[in-house]
């Protein structure tokens, strides 16, 4: 199964159910009949949820309560007198989500492909506002009383056509190159503070755009030598560049906001890359390519008389040419030993002249990026079943600095911490393997990163931002120092043929503070998650399965705060994220014709924000406050049934219970009330069903032939 058919089968509650009903396998004559002809089939049906499931229906196309259409095809053709195959794919066609697949091919010789998929994403939220020309480019925001407004239905579409072509040039020498267009139409929640109020106002983003993508490639593979080198080029078109929103105060009066949406851009990339095979044991790679992405596209604000006139460019003028080059080699040099090891470089040099862009003196800052990573490891098989790997990783950057400090040539806003020109990063890893006996197998990894760099450049104060000496205490986390280590444990186990057990831990600390000393910005944090799975054949009919995870994932922050006084304060965020799921299944033939399933999911997150200001807890009359924790569960039960009418056709029946709930309060109050923007100045009202039940029943009838 390829990829985009396996995405379209997470995209739909169903996934199992179309899985069960189209893997159904036979023995014997039957088995050798599925390879030698090809096996067909359609499945057609309908299904029905009893209530609205916006949450958990965003992306599957059933949102909404109501019937569904339930289509599938897999069609299979060939000709015997030339060996062409005309094979057809058609998933979730009764769906706005759908893919269709056509391909018309020769084995060795040629073939083509042409691909449509849709992908939508309906807004969870559901928007009761007074703003008009939802979608456009052109908005007004009327202010209204909470909820006597209009209801929004935003969503997004992305359509995507395609084409695929390959063709056997010569012996060993093939051509392959694809096309891809996708269209992206739809609108989403968006927001702008405008004159008219100092809180933000709702607007929606106009999602009018296309993306081409063409990748082409000479594949050659002769004796011991492997050689690709192709182009891939992208091309982003937005048939909306400039948002006017124009919104009135309580006394009328008007006012204009201007936001700039994404520009067009475009990117192109040649490459070469091959293997030679030196010896029976001893094998090279190597990749070298050079890129170039541009974004050269008119600033739209441009057009408009006044605004930034005299000091925005007319464009960005964006560029940024890449550069790769990476050699590898793979080695057995004794029986007992194989080394691994590659050496990249990369170059990401940006040519985007530096310009103002707004009249307050805000620039952009181009900067550029010099990597060399190189990676070295080897495994040794030792006896009685043992085997330990050991490698190291290596990875240095160069990273340039515009101007050693924000008075050097103005204030850019996007430099509010301090930068370093260098970063070093080393990791250390181990893992030792033990081949218990027939039925068991272990596995033990440790790894330790650390990551410094050069001294860090200081940033002069800003009025309106914290002072200078706060902001150069910060560790900014991207290029921090930072201890990192992970360790992993991993049980294979299988006692007896019918049943098998998978036992995994994984557990990883970060630690920002050791080293640096720099008080401010994210201090340590540490991610653990562990897993079992089970499968556990009853009969040769009937089959269980079951698996249970749980994760659990912390960060400690911590920031200067002056908490509307003039003396300093520090904050400390510690946050959590904790999770745990298990998962039941069950098969089972209740006879030849008659064949049932279950499957139980269940899942629980709880997100945390305990906050302490200086030595204490935060006092939950102040303004800096902890948040509440979040809870989000979600239940899922779903049960199946096939009959068998004869040898080409059968009835499916599906029942699926399904039950989310939250406590989220992003987009309500504590009371349980909906968000709504500015009262006083906007009224648009986001709410949300934080408690979502439905039923799921479901018929199709499915045809095999050949």
């Amino acid at each position: 199964m390829s990829e985009k058919n396996k995405m379209g089968f997470q995209r739909t509650l169903l996934a199992t159910a179309m899985l069960c009903a189209f893997g159904g396998a036979y023995g014997g004559d039957d088995e050798v009949a599925m390879l030698t002809t090809p096996d067909s089939s359609i499945s057609a049906g309908v299904g029905n949820w009893s209530s609205d499931r916006a949450q958990q229906g965003a992306y599957d196309g059933m949102r909404d309560n109501g019937a569904y259409g339930l289509v599938d095809i897999n069609v299979s053709r060939r000709n015997e007198a030339d060996g062409t195959w005309l094979n057809v794919v058609g998933r979730n066609l009764g769906l706005d989500p759908r893919d269709l697949s056509v391909d018309y091919t020769r084995q060795g010789d040629f073939g083509i492909g042409l691909d449509y998929s849709r992908i939508v994403r309906e807004n969870p939220l559901d928007f009761n506002s007074g703003l008009q020309g939802k979608g456009d480019e052109a908005q007004r925001l009327v202010n209204i009383t909470p909820g006597r407004g209009a209801d929004l239905d935003l969503k997004i579409k992305r359509d995507m056509t395609g084409v695929r072509f390959f063709k056997n040039l010569m012996p060993g020498l093939d051509f392959n190159a694809s096309f891809k267009n996708e269209e992206k139409n739809g609108e989403r929640n968006w927001g702008a503070r405008t004159a008219t109020t100092s809180v933000p106002s709702f607007l929606t983003e106009p999602i009018d755009s296309t993306t081409r993508q063409l990748d082409a490639r000479f594949d050659y593979a002769k004796d011991k030598l492997q050689l690709s080198a192709g182009y891939y080029g992208s091309w982003y078109t937005n048939h909306n560049d400039l948002v006017t929103l124009t919104a009135f105060s309580n006394a009328g009066v008007a006012n204009t906001t201007y936001l700039s949406l994404p520009l067009d851009n475009h990117a192109h990339q040649i490459f070469v890359e091959g293997g030679y095979q030196f010896t029976p044991t001893t094998r090279g790679t190597f990749k070298a390519s050079y890129g170039r992405a541009e974004q050269d596209d008119t600033l739209p604000t441009r057009r408009i008389t006044g605004l930034s006139a005299a000091v925005a460019p007319y464009s960005l003028d964006g560029r940024i040419d890449t550069k790769r080059a990476q050699l590898g080699l793979t080695s057995r040099p004794i029986k007992d030993l194989s080394i691994v090891a590659n050496l990249r470089y990369d170059d990401l040099d940006e040519k985007t002249p530096q310009a103002i862009i707004t009249a307050g003196g805000v620039k952009v800052t181009p900067q550029d990026y010099r990597t060399i990573a190189g990676k070295l490891e080897g495994t040794y098989r030792l006896p009685y079943g043992y085997s330990v790997t050991a490698g190291v990783d290596h990875k240095d950057q160069k990273r340039s600095i515009p101007f050693g400090s924000l008075s050097d040539q103005g204030y850019d806003a996007q430099r509010a911490v301090p930068m370093r020109k260098s970063v070093e990063e080393t990791t250390y890893r181990i893992e030792g393997r033990k081949s218990m006996s027939e039925t068991i197998n272990g596995t033990v990894a440790y790894s330790r990163s650390d990551r410094d760099g050069s001294s860090y450049n200081v940033i002069d104060n800003v009025a309106g931002l914290a002072s200078a000496n706060a902001r150069n205490l910060v560790n900014p986390m991207h290029i921090s120092d930072r201890v990192r280590d992970k360790w992993r444990m991993a049980l294979d186990w299988a006692p007896v043929e019918k049943f098998s057990a998978q036992f995994s831990v994984d557990y990883a600390n970060d630690d920002y503070s050791t080293k640096s000393g720099r008080p401010y910005g994210l201090i340590d944090g540490s991610a653990m998650i562990y897993a079992v799975d089970a499968n556990y054949a009853l009969t040769d009919e009937w089959s269980l399965t079951a698996w249970y995870s749980h994760d659990d994932t912390k960060a400690r922050n911590r920031l200067g705060t002056t908490l509307n006084t003039a003396a300093a304060s520090t904050k400390t965020a510690d946050l959590r994220e904790r999770g745990d799921s298990i998962g039941l299944g069950l098969r089972g033939e209740i006879s030849s014709r008659l064949a049932i399933g279950a499957d139980y999911q269940w899942s629980k997150t709880k997100s945390e924000y305990p906050q302490e200001l200086g030595t204490g807890a935060v006092a939950a009359t102040s303004p800096m406050s902890p948040l509440s924790d979040i809870n989000n569960r979600l239940t899922r039960l779903s049960l199946f049934g096939k009959y068998k009418l004869d040898k080409v056709s059968e009835l499916r029946f599906d029942y699926i219970f399904e039950r989310w709930k939250t406590d989220d309060w992003t987009w309500q109050f504590s009371d349980g009330s909906p968000f709504v923007y500015g009262v006083n100045t906007d009224g648009t009202r986001v709410s949300f069903d934080d408690h979502q039940t439905s039923h799921f029943v479901g018929a199709r009838y499915i045809y095999r032939f050949q």
